[in-house]
């Protein structure tokens, strides 16, 4: 590892030469010809995994790209054990839902409509599967949702045949089902896990944590089910949900990680903006823009002075203690590249610009991101060195380019095409890594790669879609349109009331941790 941490080191320190390089000394001169180049790059790196995945995998739930086989993989989400199989399950094609938005984005209407009408007669979320509550919210439910809101608007022409809101029906038995983790929570709090045919039994009783992502990233899908079928239940739980969590908060407005969502009180008080919080802060934004209700954005306010003043340390963001704002861990967490990308929505686009850089120069420095970089000792982690064709990078990209149109985010795009063909690409699709050092590849391509990575990398270099009527992103990737009747007030204005009155936590219950800087063998 020493020669790996040494040559890391010498590429982070010139990363002030990468900075002021322009993107025209990156030899590429931007026309419209060189653009609609490089969006059928981007349209092929999609095609190449969906055509696959339907050939191989589908209706499973995601690929294996290098046997060309396929994986049941709903119930493994979150899961640090996942079980070998599930007796019973044979998919939901998740993989499928997760790419609907993506096909009408590129303009496929056949393969959209083909999707919508398959699913609406053939899927059934009545089956003995233990889900992560969070994992099958953001994938499934918001997938189902952007396709229902993009199959029923007829000025994309996605629909030849009437289409009479089949996949709404279905997103509503998904939703009930995912209400029994709020509804049999001692709390707000929902549970992690839930079966979608028993509920919250006796094996989903035994996982007390959740994390803050999850907890605080229901109130896009939620809410949006609530508006679009006239019960408040949704929206309400999401909003109770969100905040109980803030109200945990310490007296820095920061948020921890770790939560028992049986006693509503942390782990321990350890906080950052990478794995377990990412989509908690992303939610609060977009739930503002997508909804219109300023307490959203009041919350986001305080939850990004907090984040700016305790956790950023230059152009990355330490792990802290929430109570002392103390830094703990110094390290880079691949998801932690969203960052900038929320920032630009939020309109500090400065801030944004600088983190990216030093994201992608990590990105050019292994030929991908790695899940965890140690910027403390500029090294990898010990046993987290995989890259599982997370996107959060060509996200930041792409908002970046809208907010600048400066054209080195699209040389960045050029790049991160050509190492995914570099390092990821087999016959079989697109596959993970199993470690940035040795290039060992995994045997699976997760569905927000066509859901995310894909569907980014396309607008980059083509945002004609965009330019029909305003969308935001869910944190799965899917767009929803930001309509004037989402501004409408709903029966959940009074838990968003209660949300920006909840004081600080005093954290009786919450155990400090030691001041620390992570070593590259600690977990």
């Amino acid at each position: 590892m020493r020669g790996l941490a040494d040559s890391t080191a010498q590429l982070l320190l010139v990363l002030s030469v990468v900075l002021t390089t322009s993107s025209q000394a990156a030899g590429i001169e931007w026309t419209t010809a060189k653009k609609e180049e490089w969006k059928r790059s981007a349209l092929e790196v999609f095609y190449h995994g969906y055509d696959n995945y339907m050939l191989y995998a589908f209706p499973h739930d995601e690929l294996k790209p290098i046997s060309k086989d396929f994986t049941d993989s709903l119930g493994e989400f979150g899961n640090p054990n996942p079980p070998q199989c599930h007796q019973g399950y044979q998919g939901v094609a998740l993989t499928l839902i997760d790419s609907l938005s993506t096909l009408a984005v590129i303009g496929n209407q056949s393969e959209f409509e083909k999707g919508v009408w398959w699913l609406a007669h053939e899927v059934s979320f009545d089956v003995d599967l233990k889900v992560n509550v969070f994992e099958a919210n953001i994938r499934l439910l918001g997938g189902l949702l952007s396709a229902h809101l993009l199959a029923s608007d007829s000025t994309l022409g996605l629909m030849r045949t009437p289409y009479a809101g089949q996949l709404l029906t279905l997103a509503t038995d998904l939703g009930d089902r995912l209400m029994e983790a709020f509804e049999a929570s001692p709390t707000d709090i929902p549970y992690a896990w839930v079966n979608l045919q028993k509920g919250v039994g006796h094996n989903e009783l035994l996982v007390e944590e959740t994390n803050t992502a999850a907890v605080g990233s229901f109130t896009l899908e939620m809410g949006l089910l609530s508006r679009l079928t006239g019960n408040p239940c949704y929206e309400k739980a999401a909003v109770e949900a969100l905040s109980q969590l803030w109200g945990m908060r310490s007296p820095l407005d920061l948020v921890g990680s770790s939560i028992d969502m049986t006693t509503g009180s942390w782990n321990n008080r350890l906080g950052g903006t990478g794995a377990g919080a990412d989509s908690f802060y992303e939610y609060l934004l977009k739930a503002y823009v997508l909804f219109g209700r300023t307490e959203y954005w009041e919350v986001f306010q305080g939850a990004y002075r907090g984040v700016m003043q305790h956790y950023r340390s230059g152009a990355w963001y330490d792990d802290a203690d929430i109570v002392t704002g103390r830094t703990m861990h110094q390290q880079f967490q691949s998801l932690q590249a969203f960052w900038p990308g929320m920032q630009v929505l939020a309109g500090d686009v400065l801030a944004a610009q600088e983190s990216y850089w030093h994201y992608f120069t990590l990105w050019k420095a292994f030929g991908a991101l790695p899940e965890r970089f140690l910027y403390g000792h500029g090294q990898l982690h010990s046993n987290q060195q995989q890259y599982a064709l997370r996107p959060e990078l060509m996200e930041s990209t792409f908002y970046l380019y809208q907010a600048t149109q400066d054209t080195m985010y699209l040389d960045a795009g050029v790049a991160i095409i050509e190492a995914l063909y570099d390092l990821n690409w087999v016959d079989g699709g697109w596959a993970s890594v199993q470690s940035v050092h040795t290039r060992k590849l995994e045997d699976h391509m997760p569905s927000y790669f066509l859901a995310e990575a894909c569907k980014y990398l396309f607008l980059l270099f083509d945002d004609s879609f965009l330019q029909k009527k305003n969308y935001i992103f869910t944190t799965e990737g899917h767009v929803i349109p930001v309509l004037s009747k989402f501004h409408e007030p709903s029966p959940a204005s009074a838990q968003l009331e209660q949300l920006v009155q909840q004081p600080p936590s005093p954290l009786r219950q919450a155990p400090p941790v030691k001041t620390m800087v992570l070593s590259p063998d600690q977990p």
